[in-house]
């Protein structure tokens, strides 16, 4: 396995791409687009505020894996930034968060703003945050459809154009709001679950959007609005893999992680009560007592940071945190192998470097 400063080349090249997309969409005729000014900050807040941008990277690398010209993805790699985006905004709404890398939530600052700008109440500025964040969000979602149609002009055909938005109208889409409402359904209820049941969830609010950023880059560089083809294929399903590998890391580094690396409390799944590979293994291997323990702090909003780092430390204890490695490491594995359909070219090698570093991030 590779070390971690062997990512040197991989981040660069994600950086990069990141920069031309930053570039794209902080044009004026679309800053000027959104209105009023709280609006357009909301809008616009987690765009500048980081983020490696991997899911539009992960389009332009797949692009250039067979053979495409990156600029002509751009449109669509900006089109996927802005979705991914949208379902951000809304996913701190619905899971109460207050921090997003390092910085207030959309809902969390447009209420503090509400308080501040307007003097209002603490209960009317809270909902009027909530507020902002739906219609950014609403927003956002228009924009990414908007941002797609924009391909034609890249020179990507309108059969491909359409096909592409068929395909994260009917199928995308469903499948994120299916995995968000199942997370929400499913938590504390880590005792009626097993992995299957968990592992699809990580993949419908995670890999899906992956699977098909993969399959957009690879559609442009063919011009073969088909999704048959053996490298399409082969690409989204290394995508939808590694997407689900990440989303593992993420709920490890969740109780895990430093929180100042991750920008966002350590522990918050805990309270919340979020059924995770982790808390899986966990409850599968505790003992009367320590499954008690455990229960107690699932699901507790008010939970100390002492019974948070009790939990944290259960779940080493029980080896609910290496079981769960364990899993994100088989995916990436099962995936590389889907790389060797395509050329053997720099940017296959790039795309390699980000399944490994998948599961290396501490952030």
């Amino acid at each position: 396995m590779q070390a971690r400063e062997d990512f040197s080349s991989l981040l660069d090249a994600v950086a990069r791409r990141k920069q031309r997309l930053l570039d794209y969409l902080m044009q004026e005729r679309f800053v000027r687009r959104f209105q009023p000014d709280h609006i357009r900050d909301a809008v616009y807040s987690y765009v500048k505020g980081g983020g490696k941008s991997l899911r539009p990277a992960v389009t332009l690398l797949s692009c250039g894996a067979l053979g495409g010209d990156e600029s002509r993805a751009l449109p669509v790699a900006a089109a996927i930034e802005i979705y991914h985006t949208w379902t951000l905004v809304h996913d701190d709404v619905i899971d109460r968060d207050d921090t997003r890398r390092s910085l207030p939530t959309v809902h969390h600052d447009f209420a503090r703003r509400a308080s501040a700008e307007f003097g209002w109440a603490v209960s009317e500025a809270e909902h009027y945050g909530t507020t902002i964040a739906i219609l950014a969000g609403d927003v956002q979602q228009s924009w990414a459809w908007s941002l797609l149609f924009e391909a034609c002009d890249a020179g990507v055909s309108a059969e491909l154009v359409v096909r592409l938005g068929q395909e994260l109208a009917s199928l995308v889409t469903p499948q994120l709001v299916e995995g968000e409402t199942l997370d929400v359904q499913y938590a504390g209820a880590a005792l009626q679950l097993d992995e299957a049941a968990v592992i699809d969830v990580l993949a419908k609010k995670t890999g899906v959007l992956y699977e098909f950023a993969g399959r957009a880059g690879a559609a442009i560089a063919l011009d073969d609005a088909s999704a048959d083809l053996p490298s399409v294929k082969a690409l989204a399903s290394f995508c939808r893999l590694c997407g689900t590998a990440f989303q593992i890391q993420d709920d490890i580094l969740g109780v895990v992680g430093d929180a100042r690396q991750l920008g966002k409390p350590v522990g918050s799944d805990i309270r919340e009560g979020k059924t995770t590979l982790l808390t899986l293994k966990a409850l599968a291997q505790a003992d009367p007592e320590q499954e008690e323990r455990l229960t107690r702090t699932l699901g507790a909003e008010k939970a100390s940071a002492a019974e948070v780092r009790a939990a944290i430390a259960l779940l080493r204890d029980t080896g609910a945190v290496e079981y769960a490695q364990a899993i994100s490491r088989r995916y990436v594995h099962e995936a590389l192998q889907k790389l060797e359909a395509l050329p053997d070219n720099r940017y296959r090698s790039l795309l390699a470097q980000w399944a490994q570093y998948i599961i290396q991030r501490k952030f």
